[in-house]
């Protein structure tokens, strides 16, 4: 690292994936790190580890693009990186704009990088839907999965299932909307459309892999954690994770490289696995950026503030 100070630009600064990025920036400054940490949310706020927060419009209104080019030609950050999970389509399209609006506001004109796998990976995996056809036409294994209009009532589901099934958005963040069905009771379908995606339900653990792979030379490298305690029982998100002995899970670290690979992603990933009944793993979900757990696996952000430095 240079031994200037280095600007980052935080998206979703009050978020857990914000909130878990400052922390780990606030512990790097006090080891010696010069960092100046800005953050953007819907509106200004105090985080550990963000030296300020401003608000900008949410992703899906129109004003998104200009407020985050406002920012960036604002304060000229070397390097943007973006953890809300609905914005990621916005940031990889909008990243060479954003990149030439920080040069705007820096000294020597130089144009920030942005942590994006660009806007053809980040909207595949910004879809869940989208994820799910990609990784099994690739043969990663995930769960049977079809759009939940396709199913007209929960019998209906459940039968094509053969057993349980999860009913999700498409596109969310972390564990909002999640209902198990295991009982046509369980659910009201009416209102659950194209807009949701229903899955086989795999009962088995539950892991974080934590991967990062180089934008600089394709590597990849994965880091399993396991949830031990799910905030709704049986889904949701992590309540509670641990970090697994490296290589003590090579199908899971295996599994979580190919699905980056097959996305066509780059920098930091999150993603759910969970193993179904006969033991074996299946990817539920991908999160193109940092999540909630990433501290557990420090070299993500390590392999931010290496890859994507000042040249």
């Amino acid at each position: 690292m240079s031994s200037s100070e280095l600007t980052l630009l935080i998206s979703g600064a009050g978020g857990p994936a914000g909130r878990s990025l400052g922390r780990q920036l606030a512990a790097r400054a006090a080891a010696g790190l010069r960092v100046r940490v800005v953050g953007v949310d819907l509106g200004p706020l105090e985080a550990e580890g963000f030296d300020e927060v401003v608000g900008v419009a949410p992703a899906a209104d129109l004003a998104y693009g200009p407020a985050m080019r406002e920012v960036a030609a604002r304060f000229g950050p070397d390097v943007i990186i973006p953890t809300v999970q609905d914005e990621l389509p916005q940031v990889g399209a909008l990243s060479g704009i954003l990149s030439l609006a920080a040069a705007e506001g820096r000294a020597d004109g130089k144009p920030a990088r942005v942590v994006t796998a660009g806007a053809v990976g980040s909207a595949l995996a910004a879809d869940k839907l989208l994820t799910m056809w990609t990784l099994a036409a690739a043969g990663i294994s995930v769960p049977i999965h079809a759009p939940a209009n396709a199913f007209c009532s929960a019998t209906e589901a459940l039968e094509w299932a053969g057993g349980p099934v999860v009913v999700k958005p498409r596109v969310s963040r972390g564990g909002r909307g999640v209902v198990l069905v295991e009982q046509p009771d369980d659910i009201d379908w009416i209102g659950y459309g194209a807009e949701h995606i229903v899955q086989g339900f795999a009962g088995g653990t539950e892991y974080a892999p934590q991967t990062y792979r180089s934008a600089e030379t394709g590597e990849a490298r994965s880091y399993v954690l396991e949830k031990t305690v799910l905030k709704e029982g049986r889904v949701g998100n992590a309540a509670d994770a641990i970090r697994l002995p490296d290589g003590s899970q090579p199908e899971i670290e295996q599994l979580a490289i190919d699905t980056v690979t097959a996305l066509g992603l780059s920098g930091p990933v999150d993603m759910d696995v969970r193993l179904d009944d006969a033991g074996q793993p299946r990817v539920l979900e991908v999160n193109g950026r940092f999540g909630a757990l990433s501290a557990l696996a420090p070299e993500l952000l390590a392999g931010v503030l290496e890859d994507y430095r000042p040249r």
